[in-house]
Order: C-alpha cells, then sequence, then structure tokens
C-alpha cells in the first residue's frame, strides 16, 4: 500500500566543501512558491498523485452515468395526487348510476306486481272464482316488455274450479308469446296467446268429499283405471261397495268415466253384483262355499232344490247316492269341482222359490230385496262423473291427454291462437 506523499525538506548545501558543515532551514514560503510554479492540472509522480488519479473504465464510467443527478419530475407527483383526489367523484358517481339501477328495478317490479293483481281480480270476477287465482309474469325486465306489447310468459294457477259434480282441484296454465293490446298496465284491452299449454288435477281426496260423501275411497288401479272402494248401508247392514272405472277421452274437450266391476260384498258370506248376465246376481264366496260344505244339514238343504242341482251340473243319481250315504256326501261335496260350481250359483234364483234356503245359509232376505232395487245404473251413478274444458271463442284448445297418478287423474291439454279479452 502507498504512503501519501509528504513534502521533504530540500537541505541546502554551503559552497564551501566539508562534511562539518550544517545545512541551513528552507522558508515555508520557498515550499508555497515552489507549489505555485507547478503547472496546474499537470500530473504527478508519486505516492499521492497515483492515490487520487482516477481511472475511468467502461464499467465505472457507466455507473456514474446512472448515478448521475436528475431533476425531480413533478408531473408524475402532480399525476399521482390528481387520482387520489378524483377519487371520491368515482365513488359518488357510481352510488349514484346504483342507486339510479335499484330505483328502476323496483319500478319494474312495482308495475310488474300490479299487473299481477289486476290480471287475477279480472280472471276471478270473469270465472266466477271464490278466491283470486295465482298469476305469475315471466321474464325481465317487465316495463320494456310492456312497452314493446309483447310478454314472454305468464303463468296461471286457479284452485277449486267448479265442472259439474266435481271440483277440479288445480288449473294450471302457462302461456308464451303473448301479443298485448292496451296503452299500460291499467290499460290492457286484451290479449293474444300464440302458444298454450295446461293441466288440471282432480285429486282423489276431492272426489272422495264430492262423490264418495266420506263413504268411497278413490285410488289409482293403473293406466287409466281407478278403483272406489267403499260401504253402503242396506237394510241395516253395512255392504261394503266395490268398483272399477276407466277414465277416457270424450272428444277433443272432455274426460268420461265407465264404471265396470261393480260388485257389494255382504261380508265373507256373499257377493252381490248387479246385472242379468251369467256372472251377476248374488254368490257365495268360496270361503263360505268351504263352510257349507262341512256342514251336512246346509249342504243336503241345497243338494235339495233341482234349480241348484241342475245348475251345478250334478246328475240326479250322484245327488240322490250323497244324500242316502254319508261317504259319497263328503266324497262329493269334497271334489274341488264341486266347490267352484257351487260359487257359481245366482242364489236370487233359489230366493224365489226356497227362501227359507237363503235363511240357513244365513242370508238376509230384506237384504237380498234391497239389493235386487238397487240397479246397476244406480251403483254406477255413485262413481260416474264427466267434464270437458271450455270451448274459446277463437283459436284451437283441445285434449292431449289422461293420466292417472297416485295423487289423482291428471288431464293435459294443449292451445295455439287463443284470443284472449275484448
Amino acid at each position: 500500500m502507498r504512503t501519501p506523499h509528504t513534502p521533504t525538506h530540500h537541505i541546502a548545501h554551503s559552497d564551501g566543501p566539508g562534511p562539518d558543515r550544517v545545512p541551513s532551514a528552507r522558508s515555508p514560503y520557498d515550499e508555497l512558491a515552489a507549489l505555485a510554479e507547478d503547472p496546474a492540472g499537470s500530473p504527478q509522480d508519486g505516492p499521492l498523485d497515483d492515490f487520487l488519479r482516477v481511472d475511468d473504465t467502461p464499467d465505472q464510467r457507466d455507473d456514474d452515468a446512472d448515478d448521475a443527478w436528475a431533476p425531480p419530475n413533478h408531473r408524475r407527483r402532480g399525476r399521482r395526487r390528481n387520482r387520489a383526489t378524483g377519487l371520491p367523484t368515482m365513488l359518488r358517481l357510481t352510488v349514484w348510476v346504483l342507486t339510479f339501477a335499484c330505483l328502476l328495478a323496483l319500478a319494474d317490479r312495482w308495475a310488474l306486481l300490479y299487473a299481477e293483481r289486476q290480471a287475477a281480480d279480472r280472471l276471478k270476477d270473469r270465472l266466477h272464482l271464490t278466491a283470486a287465482p295465482e298469476v305469475r309474469i315471466g321474464g325481465f325486465p317487465f316495463l320494456t316488455q310492456l312497452l314493446d306489447q309483447r310478454l314472454d310468459s305468464v303463468q296461471v294457477t286457479v284452485p277449486d274450479v267448479p265442472a259439474d259434480r266435481v271440483t277440479l282441484t288445480q288449473v294450471t296454465a302457462t302461456a308464451r308469446d303473448i301479443r298485448i293490446d292496451g296503452d299500460g298496465p291499467t290499460a290492457v284491452r286484451g290479449a293474444l296467446v300464440r302458444q298454450m299449454h295446461g293441466q288440471v288435477l282432480l285429486s282423489f281426496a276431492d272426489m272422495n268429499r264430492e262423490l264418495g260423501a266420506s263413504q268411497v275411497a278413490f285410488s289409482a288401479q293403473g293406466p287409466g283405471r281407478i278403483r272406489a272402494l267403499g260401504s253402503l248401508r242396506l237394510a241395516g247392514h253395512d255392504v261394503r261397495v266395490r268398483a272399477d272405472a276407466h277414465i277416457q277421452r270424450d272428444g277433443d274437450r272432455g274426460i268420461s268415466t265407465s264404471v265396470d266391476g261393480m260388485r257389494l260384498d255382504i261380508g265373507d258370506l256373499a257377493t252381490y253384483r248387479p246385472g242379468t248376465g251369467r256372472t251377476e246376481g248374488l254368490h257365495l264366496t268360496r270361503a263360505a262355499a268351504r263352510r257349507v260344505t262341512q256342514e251336512a244339514d246346509k249342504i243336503k238343504a241345497l243338494l235339495g232344490v233341482p234349480e241348484i242341482v241342475h245348475r251345478m251340473g250334478v246328475p240326479d243319481s250322484a245327488v240322490h247316492a250323497a244324500l242316502h250315504d254319508e261317504d259319497k256326501l263328503h266324497r262329493l261335496t269334497g271334489a274341488p269341482r264341486f266347490l267352484h260350481q257351487l260359487t257359481r250359483v245366482n242364489l236370487v234364483d233359489v230366493a224365489l222359490a226356497h227362501p227359507e234356503v237363503l235363511k240357513r245359509l244365513g242370508v238376509d232376505l230384506s237384504l237380498l230385496t234391497s239389493l235386487t232395487k238397487l240397479t246397476r245404473p244406480q251403483i254406477a251413478d255413485r262413481f260416474d262423473f264427466a267434464f270437458r274444458i271450455p270451448n274459446p271463442p277463437s283459436g284451437d284448445l283441445r285434449l292431449q291427454r289422461v293420466a292417472v297418478d297416485k295423487d289423482g287423474i291428471h288431464v293435459y291439454v294443449s292451445g295455439a291462437g287463443l284470443l284472449l279479452g275484448k
């Protein structure tokens, strides 16, 4: 490491020779004068000059250029200050825009609710309903649709619509592409429905209340079929009623029922089917017929009636042998064919000539008289019902299909070009 160069004092020698001469001290002013005589900026050799000399290499010059002083950018600072100053203005503008949008949305919803209420009141008055229906107008926004005089969709749900003997539990209709004729939500003169789909529900609960008078219960039997089970009071006896009804279309606008499979069960003793066919009349149940064959006095009483023996197809010789021999009697009455043939005998025919036989079997004659007076149409009328959808003054409205579900009967309808209002 170089040591800093310090000026040395030059020792002056006298002119005279000799080693014993003492040097004389140089004046400081002379040294200053010597320094002044050096040319300015001339490089000096020595340890101090070498230390103070700067060698500007390319890398060092680049670093010095990067670290060079530059005046402050007042424009950038001012721009940041302007942004911070303008932020509250943008926030206030956003709040105003949102507030205005909320007010428009509220006005749109208010107009929508008002239009739905007006439509519900008009439907109530026109259909003579006890309660106003539910009206839902689809699409958003509503005011632009109203200005365009066109609605995307309208759904109407009407509960408890009277239809002849029954009350339709719920009628739901969805209309699409509706053209409005009017000047606003308060001045709608009419509408044209381009397309409509609807569904009518007739619940089993309403059918039980109106048709069965709380004595008959309706339930689903299968596709397009329902079953009615209930009770009927006849001649002081509770008779269980059972009937099957088939739901069918009646043209393009109505449905009807055809009741079949009607029967009245007198306990487990006999079953009465109204009518004059081979299977109609009063017949012993299989359980009752088996009990009769196990009691000798009752089976002998039946075999003593020629009409019964002939209807069963038993030869007279076999009957004669059975009446005089207990073993032959048990063998005859124990045969499966005999039991089957006994259940096919119409006891109504027996009662006309031999009423005492029915008494032995436990059948009340007064009950039998009431059953014979109860005709098939009278029983069917308890379960029969029908209704038709209205015929619009213009357009096409027709029934598509009928389905039976666990909750009731569903009727699907469709329409097009329906003109509503004036």
